[in-house]
């Protein structure tokens, strides 16, 4: 099956792992509209952690939608996901790109830093990623970022991401600055129906329900 690829724009789901009832979650989740979704798990259990990259990216191949894998390159590879996602302390963009070859997706998180946006995109990122624009329950000491990032980031043509203490009610404004996609952790990993929760953040964009294969 071939690797998806980077959709349009859309919800962008990243795990709040590790969890026993990951992949029934990431089902809902992806039955409501994902478009993107994140393995995200910061433990050592890279047993653990590979066998479960590996079923998620077979439960996101069957709904056509990317796994980007957090932080970890050779996870992303050796679990055959689409791509990784690389904060500021996780290697460069060039090794990453060698790594998983030409047609990964490879996202950075710029935080509140459009000289780093500026670089990054200049250097192959396949999106930028901004935040925190709202208090983040996921990251309570992260940078806050503005929707005058997301409009000045235009100029660099990557899809942009917003992330931070994001919800159905305060989302708009982030899409009109030029969010593409919205990271989602809390606002529906936390909430008791994972599939209505991602339903709202996809409504948002006017998106065709995804089909359940």
């Amino acid at each position: 099956m071939p690797v998806p690829t980077l959709p349009p724009c859309g919800l962008y789901a990243i795990t709040d792992g590790p969890r026993d009832d990951l992949l029934d979650v990431c089902a809902r989740v992806l039955e409501g509209g994902a478009r993107l979704v994140q393995y995200r798990d910061k433990t050592r259990d890279d047993a653990r952690r590979l066998a479960e990259a590996t079923r998620l990216r077979e439960l996101c191949d069957r709904h056509g939608v990317p796994l980007i894998v957090n932080d970890d390159v050779e996870l992303a590879l050796r679990c055959g996901a689409a791509g990784v996602h690389l904060g500021e302390d996780d290697g460069d963009l060039a090794s990453a790109r060698a790594r998983l070859g030409a047609s990964a997706i490879l996202g950075v998180s710029c935080y509140d830093d459009i000289d780093r946006a500026r670089r990054l995109a200049a250097e192959g990122a396949d999106y930028l990623a901004f935040g925190a624009f709202f208090a983040s329950t996921t990251k309570p000491l992260a940078r806050r970022a503005t929707p005058a990032l997301l409009r000045e980031a235009r100029a660099f043509g990557k899809p942009l991401v917003a992330i931070g203490g994001i919800t159905p009610g305060n989302a708009a404004p982030l899409i009109d600055a030029g969010a593409d996609f919205l990271a989602i952790v809390s606002a529906v990993f936390a909430y008791p129906d994972t599939r209505a929760a991602a339903h709202a953040f996809a409504s948002l964009f006017h998106q065709d329900p995804v089909s359940t294969p």
